[in-house]
């Protein structure tokens, strides 16, 4: 006990061993619900369901154990919501790739982000883009995200006269879909541990104890994990068509990033006097790696998760929280059952509440000045309407960049907006 206490400063920062691991399992309980959920859609490009399940538990294990013991923080990572719906929506869906070309770009993008962490460039690239076309991009991932959940759980069906429509709300699936979204959201405003994972499983008890979906076990050995394990197609990736796939991945994995590790490091006051985060190169590191690390694996992008805050309300304050989450996620592979038998609209309830976290981003948004704001609510609308999470953020930035010009506030466009905007312009002009 003394080596954990001396190696991650627990009392250093007033903390206990005791209060780790029950900060460990806290947070590992909050975003328990992506070891459903990111399978539910990968499976949605053509990857195995069960192999992705074990890609996923131990992409987590592998970045928050990273972090744990690298960066000494208590964050706990796993593969990123909206991420996973641009790698199968967008890359595979959208655009016609297969998915090992989609995990080849995922894997160079990690690469880049690796190389980011370790030069100053990263900082320069985090400050460049403008602060309200990342809250766009963030908001606009959540709308994505929730027009996902609605049709994922037959709450919204094409219509040929209006594009979409309501489906039968009073059939069993949209109706328990909404019953275990009302569920989570009132555990959530009630600070209940787990909220997400207790509605989500719910959800799927309704549908086991009714006979509408079928229980398939509980435990059993891991899964084999070989028909997505090194089945990235890197050479496809370096198609010219997916510069600005790996860009968008790399856009979105970085700022997602950075605004969780500082958020989640403000809440638990572990920021310096200037707010600036100590170790935060090897942080990055962690980050990133274990973004490499879950494309060799067979999954999208691995990222810090906001649910690591959940953690810190409950006392974590070192690494020794996230190595802990880490461990659950490697126990969390005996459970592949389990996770097979949640239905489309219990994971479809989890995934609307968290496009509703995500919209929160719109509050923050400078609604004075319309050449910051209306760029923003631009690249937000266009994710779920394009039904792309690049074309919104590449739309986002062609026009921030034609608003500032025609206002004549050219100066306050950042050089890299510009750029960005004109690569994104020539994709849609060429590509």
């Amino acid at each position: 006990m003394e080596f954990l206490d001396n190696f991650f400063k627990i009392s250093e920062h007033k903390s206990n061993i005791r209060t780790e691991l029950i900060a460990g399992l806290t947070t590992f309980l909050a975003m328990a619900y992506i070891t459903v959920v990111n399978p539910a859609i990968l499976s949605d490009a053509g990857m195995d369901f069960n192999a992705v399940f074990v890609a996923t538990c131990i992409a987590a294990a592998f970045g928050s154990i990273a972090m744990g013991l690298l960066g000494n923080y208590p964050i706990a990572m796993a593969p990123g919501m909206g991420q996973n719906a641009f790698f199968t929506y967008g890359i595979v869906l959208g655009m016609g790739h297969n998915w090992e070309t989609a995990l080849g770009a995922v894997f160079i993008s990690g690469i880049i982000f690796v190389i980011l962490s370790v030069l100053p460039v990263r900082e320069w690239l985090i400050n460049a883009i403008p602060r309200n076309l990342k809250l766009g991009i963030s908001s606009g991932i959540g709308f994505f995200l929730g027009f996902i959940a609605l049709k994922n759980a037959g709450l919204v069906v094409d219509n040929p006269a209006t594009l979409v429509s309501f489906g039968d709300l009073t059939a069993f699936g949209p109706a328990i879909c909404l019953l275990a979204f009302a569920v989570i959201a009132a555990l959530s405003a009630r600070k209940t541990t787990g909220a997400v994972i207790i509605g989500m499983l719910g959800a799927a008890m309704l549908g086991w104890l009714s006979g509408v979906t079928e229980f398939k076990g509980l435990v059993s050995t891991p899964p084999s994990m070989a028909p997505v394990f090194l089945k990235l197609d890197i050479a496809a990736a370096f198609d010219l068509s997916m510069v600005t796939v790996i860009l968008t991945l790399l856009l979105v994995d970085v700022f997602d990033t950075a605004g969780t590790m500082v958020g989640v490091a403000n809440r638990a006051k572990l920021t310096g006097p200037d707010g600036k985060m100590p170790r935060l190169r090897m942080a990055l590191l962690s980050d990133s790696g274990a973004t490499v690390f879950g494309s060799l694996a067979g999954t999208s992008s691995t990222t810090s998760f906001i649910e690591s805050a959940a953690g810190v309300e409950a006392g974590g304050r070192t690494g020794l929280t996230a190595v802990t989450t880490g461990i659950l996620f490697l126990v969390c592979l005996f459970f592949a059952p389990l996770a097979q038998s949640v239905p489309a609209y219990a994971s479809a309830a989890a995934l609307l509440f968290v496009a509703c976290m995500m919209l929160s981003s719109l509050a923050d948004i400078d609604w004075h000045d319309y050449t910051e704001s209306a760029p923003a609510v631009i690249c937000a609308i266009a994710m779920p309407l394009s039904f792309s999470i690049a074309d919104g953020i590449g739309l986002g930035f062609i026009c921030y960049a034609a608003i500032k010009v025609f206002s004549g506030k050219p100066g306050e466009c950042p050089l890299a907006v510009y750029i960005l905007a004109l690569i994104f312009a020539g994709k849609f002009a060429f590509l």
